[in-house]
């Protein structure tokens, strides 16, 4: 997957769970790509997404997802900050 710079960030390909979802990323749902703008806590981790559609998303502890995510860049190349750790300097 390309990342798309937008004015120093990316969008960048991230596996979320329910600990780590956030406001803003993007979650592709039933071929329709959807932006989380609101998350409430549940129990047991368990974490209602509510995305600009109104739609309403339950995710468990143990439920991976991949989202896209914009990752800000500062300074130099925004390809860069895509780039492995190890490569980085």
């Amino acid at each position: 997957m390309k990342a798309t710079a937008l004015s120093g960030a990316v969008l960048s390909p991230v596996e979320i769970t329910s600990a780590s979802v956030q406001r803003g990323d993007i979650i592709q749902v039933g071929g329709q790509q959807r932006r989380v703008t609101d998350l409430f806590q549940l129990p047991g981790g368990a974490k209602r997404l509510v995305f600009d559609s109104g739609e309403l998303l339950t995710i468990h502890t143990m439920t991976r997802l991949v989202a896209l995510r914009l990752v800000r860049v500062r300074g130099g190349e925004p390809a860069h900050a895509l780039a492995p750790r190890r490569h980085r300097r």
